[in-house]
């Protein structure tokens, strides 16, 4: 018995210690400056202490007493185990005290789709917008860049979308809100990584500190027409029911956070801080009681949750609704030169509102 407790706790430390050192080599791959040979001579190091503190317990020492009769021989520690030990607890302090004193910033080289933050000044009901972004996309990488100021009407304010869209697989996508205004306009919001120039998006870079966060304000016909056009996702509209004030409250949350993020950088996190929990967190302040449920974290399943809790129009299938929702068809019949609102008018033809009714694009 004892020794089997004894393996297991030998086990344990094994996988203890490999996870820090797997830990520690991608900080060091993601985040660590200098020329790349440097990174990667780094990295050797680190994982050679690390192997060596694994493998400590179990080195036997050359010579060893021979066996007798009355006392057979053990395998003996090496003397050397407790210098390695304290060697890998000194690089783990060292890489801890360097990975904490990383912090983000709003001041590097940005990609220039994230280069600018959007600015919010409140007049009662009217709200001015600075660096709405209203790009023009020829290839995924490639845009002219238009950055607008608005002014919206929050007493106008009578409608909010959700948008999911599938990049890689049915269990991952990118969430966005969208909110809709008497008048016909539409305005988005999405929760982003923020790139520097050089940079490309990492699923697992996002767990390391690589990108810093950035709420967009966009015109749908950038925004949405990005993903359903241009890198040919499969985005899906669904309508939110949500009381006038809850509306108006929602808007509010996401000013809020802009001015947040403008005044106090974070970094953008893959599992803790990204497109969807955010967004469940400015939800959870506005309607109480909301569950938290691993669809926040698989965010292709996000339509299944809100259908769930009642967020959708429950008169209809879930299946009607998400095959009514599916943009990408009606998406690509409106060429960018129509404008904003014929997009905004065309890509939510046929699709139930929160009570059910289908909506119809009109002309304006």
């Amino acid at each position: 018995m004892r020794r089997a407790l004894g393996f297991v706790g030998q086990l344990l430390r094994a996988v203890v210690i490999l996870s820090v050192i797997g830990w520690g080599a991608l900080a060091l791959h993601f985040e660590l400056p200098g020329p790349r040979p440097l990174v990667l001579l780094t990295i050797a190091a680190w994982v050679l202490i690390g192997g060596a503190a694994l493998i400590a317990p179990w080195r036997i020492r050359r010579r060893t007493p021979l066996k007798t009769e009355n006392a057979p021989r053990k395998p003996q520690r090496s003397r050397a185990a407790p210098t390695i030990r304290l060697t890998f607890t000194l690089a783990l302090i060292v890489l801890v005290t360097w990975w904490q004193s990383l912090e983000p910033r709003n001041d590097r080289d940005w990609a220039p789709d994230v280069a600018r933050q959007l600015a919010v000044e409140r007049d009662g009901d009217r709200v001015t917008l600075h660096n709405v972004r209203d790009f023009e996309w020829q290839t995924p990488d490639t845009a002219t860049p238009r950055w607008e100021t608005r002014e919206y009407d929050l007493s106008q304010l009578d409608a909010v979308d959700m948008v999911v869209s599938y990049w890689m697989g049915p269990a991952i996508a990118h969430t966005l809100v969208t909110f809709g205004f008497a008048d016909g306009r539409h305005l988005t919001f999405s929760v982003e990584i923020r790139r520097e120039r050089d940079e490309a998006f990492s699923i697992s870079g996002g767990f390391f500190k690589q990108f810093e966060l950035n709420l967009i304000a966009a015109d749908e016909n950038d925004i949405l027409r990005l993903r359903s056009n241009v890198r040919d996702e499969d985005v899906y509209l669904y309508r939110v029911g949500l009381s006038p004030q809850a509306r108006r409250e929602l808007f509010l949350a996401y000013l809020d956070e802009a001015d947040r993020l403008r005044q106090s950088p974070e970094f953008y996190n893959t599992l803790t801080s990204n497109c969807t929990t955010i967004v469940f967190d400015m939800a959870a302040r506005i309607v109480s009681g909301l569950p938290k449920d691993i669809r926040l974290i698989l965010s292709g399943y996000l339509p299944e949750y809100v259908y769930d809790i009642g967020g959708l129009d429950t008169s209809h299938s879930l299946e009607f609704l998400r095959s009514r929702g599916y943009i990408n068809p009606r998406a690509r019949q409106i060429p960018y030169t129509a404008g904003s609102e014929a997009f905004s008018r065309a890509i939510r033809d046929g699709v139930p509102a929160a009570d059910g009714e289908i909506l119809h694009a009109s002309s304006p």
